[in-house]
């Protein structure tokens, strides 16, 4: 274990050093996240989930930085280039950065303009120059270097090769690249102008075709959203400090003379920086604001994902499900209150009065054979219509009927993971089983989609896949563990998240119950194939088991833990069952009598709260939600009208809110709220419920502008976004606020459809 890495980051993270070191030891044992957050909290001083996934990716980030410096180390000592001198300053290097300026000036190099004034010989030209900047004639110096034969005819020409060889050694001198990258991170201008003749084809990225915006200032989604227009070869973008400050910066580290040999330096640590230094660092910046930009979004993403897949759910009932259609009808499912498919059919309440008549006993047929619980109706084409249709049957007012997000549901139906549960059913009926599965638990369900087909991100095309599979993997894992996972009914997809199983061992407990039946108890783990103690260890405490023998498998406390809660009964001269059912009796618990080295209070108070509410789901209370009645289509909306809607996207610059008429509308930022909106994410979660008012309604564009003000303006769409009104005469080079368009911020991102 590496004591410096270990010290490192309980400095940047503010945390102890043991409580580091132990995170690190954990993991590397094979403990995962949420293990370590639930079950080892005496251990890490009880961190959570969001401080140990950070020390887990620091750690990661300083083993990837060493192994860089071993690479660097070993191209040096190969090709005799390493120093003592070296080999320190490269064991020291803090940052990947620093570390590769350190580098840079022994990177093997293509033939450049100053390896060719070098085999020109013409590099003590270019010493003499440097060090003697106040005596030197650098005409006279130069003369005894012209060399036909080596393509030097004449002095200028041999000062031009020095000043070749001085313009490289100023790009690769560490000092100069740090000073150089900072001044791009304080005064770095990002700029795009559009591509000549792309006006017409890149219209939606008319804000972005001059603009400019500070580096340190430019948020995650306008950076990302030019950088897809350069992409698309509609933009062109550039980011540049002010030239006069980056030239002033390099003077000084080089020009230390006045006299005619300073002059020669001069020139070549201006031409340092215009052909070399600056493009290098330019590069740097795009890579490093792009990187800035991707974890943004990313979070945005997770953080989106993350209260989705935790949204309420209706739990065990009989669903009747119903994927809506026009022309081809409405595919109708019934599934048990388990999720199992048990019945399919095909209804068309659209048409003529004999078909609509027919969808109608159909739906109350089935209803009342099957008992059914709640109806749940895609929120595609149609299901506004569809909805309304069912509305009017009559049903009992016990039967909930209930508009669900059907984003990625026909993603679904094709996916291998659809062929494998229903192969002897077409897409449609996949398509409206998950319908109706959604209802019952959207984290069951959703977990076998690709979260980034689930429609919640932001620019997740243009995010690093590899930064953005990682994070939301971590969400996944973090909401199915926080849950827990019924064993007996769980899909091969959701087992495949629990703590220490993974896919291959998901699949085994899967054909291991299909083989045996149910599993009886956690311990029954153990027989399960290439399940082994370490597994188990990671796993058992979130699996459940419903009406298991023993009640607490039924519940998150560890089976580690088993024998010290009998001992807790024991101790009462009750059941364990008793335990669970009497609150007097916890309430005579003393917790102090169980705390040992490896169990403190804090593992004792878990259990003493799962004992009082074993296995409670941790989601919130699921409640119906409608739609305004008589509001089915874009048409129908006036500005002024205050709905209700659900919010399906949170993004940097808004939220998007389904007001049930199949598109959209977008809250900016402005107007989120009477106060002012830094994040949106701190007035707004997908899936909340709330109330806006129309302002407006773009019929030919299909947008829709909507306000969460108590008193919004209704005369147009709000000027300047969140940035305030556009400035008379903006300088140079200075932030511009975005235009009036309503949907300025939104344009390369769009508004989802249905």
């Amino acid at each position: 274990m590496n004591e410096r890495h270990i010290s490192k980051i309980a400095a940047e993270l503010k945390l102890q050093a043991g409580q580091v070191g132990a995170t690190v030891r954990l993991l590397a044992e094979g403990g995962t996240v949420p293990f370590i957050a639930r079950y080892r909290k005496e251990a890490t001083g009880t961190l959570d989930e969001v401080a140990i996934t950070n020390i887990r990716d620091r750690f990661a980030q300083l083993l990837e930085l060493d192994q860089r410096k071993e690479a660097i180390l070993k191209s040096l000592d190969e090709r005799k280039l390493l120093t003592d001198e070296l080999k320190t300053a490269v064991a020291g290097a803090e940052t990947l950065s620093a570390l590769e300026d350190i580098y840079q000036p022994f990177r093997p190099k293509r033939r450049t303009r100053a390896t060719i004034a070098k085999e020109q010989g013409l590099e003590p030209l270019a010493d003499l120059l440097f060090k003697d900047q106040n005596r030197v004639d650098p005409l006279a110096a130069a003369t005894p270097f012209i060399n036909a034969e080596k393509g030097v005819e004449t002095a200028d020409k041999a000062l031009a090769g020095a000043r070749d060889i001085l313009a490289e050694r100023i790009s690769d001198d560490p000092a100069a690249r740090a000073q150089l990258r900072g001044l791009y991170n304080r005064q770095g201008v990002v700029k795009s102008k559009v591509i000549p003749g792309q006006e017409e084809t890149g219209a939606k990225y008319k804000d972005y075709f001059d603009w400019s915006e500070p580096l340190a200032a430019i948020p995650s989604h306008r950076l990302l959203a030019i950088r897809r227009g350069e992409t698309e070869n509609v933009l062109m973008m550039r980011i540049t400090p002010p030239e006069e400050e980056a030239l002033a910066l390099l003077e000084p580290l080089f020009v230390t003379g006045k006299g005619a040999g300073a002059e020669q330096v001069r020139l070549a640590a201006h031409d340092s920086y215009k052909r070399l230094l600056g493009s290098a660092m330019e590069a740097e910046a795009r890579l490093e604001s792009k990187k800035r930009a991707d974890e943004a979004a990313i979070k945005v993403f997770a953080d989106n994902l993350r209260e989705l897949l935790l949204a309420p759910a209706l739990g065990q009932r009989n669903v009747l499900a119903v994927d809506p259609g026009f022309r081809t009808g409405c595919k109708v499912v019934c599934l048990d209150r388990q999720g199992k498919l048990l019945f399919h059919d095909v209804i068309f309440p659209s048409q003529s009065d004999a078909r609509v008549a027919e969808a109608a006993q159909t739906i109350k047929t089935l209803c009342q054979k099957l008992q059914i619980e709640a109806i749940a109706i895609g929120n595609g084409t149609a299901g506004r219509e569809t909805e309304t249709f069912v509305r009017k049957l009559g049903l009992p007012a016990s039967v909930a009927i209930v508009m669900v997000n059907e984003s990625g549901a026909s993603i679904y139906s094709a996916s291998e993971a659809a062929r494998e549960e229903f192969p002897d059913q077409d897409i449609t009926v996949r398509g409206a089983v998950s319908i109706g599965r959604r209802l019952m638990d959207p984290l069951a369900e959703l977990v076998k989609l690709d979260p980034k087909s689930i429609g919640v991100g932001q620019y997740q095309h243009d995010v690093d896949p590899g930064a953005l599979k990682q994070s939301l993997d971590d969400i996944v894992i973090s909401c199915v563990n926080a849950v827990g996972v019924e064993i007996n009914t769980a899909s091969r997809q959701l087992l495949g998240y629990v703590s220490g199983l993974g896919p291959q061992l998901a699949g085994n407990i899967v054909a291991y119950r299909n083989q045996n039946g149910a599993f009886k108890s956690r311990a029954e783990l153990l027989k399960v194939p290439r399940l082994g103690p370490k597994a188990f260890e990671q796993a058992a405490g979130f699996l459940r088991i419903r009406d298991a023998e023993n009640p607490l498998d039924a519940s998150a406390v560890h089976p580690e833990r088993y024998t010290l809660v009998d001992a807790m009964a024991k101790d009462l001269s009750c059941s364990l069952r008793e335990l669970m059912r009497d609150a007097g009796l916890r309430q005579k618990i003393q917790l102090g009598r169980y705390v040992t080295p490896e169990v403190g209070l804090p593992t004792l108070n878990d259990i003493l709260s799962e004992l009082a509410k074993p296995g409670r789901d941790p989601r919130q209370k699921f409640e119906v939600f409608q739609f305004q009645e008589g509001v089915e289509k874009m048409e129908d909306l006036r500005a002024g009208m205050k709905l209700p809607g659900i919010v399906t996207n949170v993004t940097a610059f808004g939220a998007f809110v389904d007001i049930g008429v199949h598109q959209d509308g977008l809250v900016h930022v402005s107007q989120l709220s009477d106060q002012f909106v830094k994040n949106p994410a701190e007035v707004v979660k997908v899936h909340q419920k709330v109330q806006v008012t129309v302002v407006e309604v773009d019929l030919p564009r299909k947008r829709i502008g909507l306000s969460m003000k108590s008193h919004p303006d209704l005369s147009g769409p709000p000027r300047g976004g969140s940035t305030g009104p556009r400035p008379a005469a903006p300088k140079p080079a200075a932030p511009r606020p975005p235009t009036n368009d309503w949907f300025s911020e939104a344009l390369a991102k769009g508004s989802r459809k249905k």
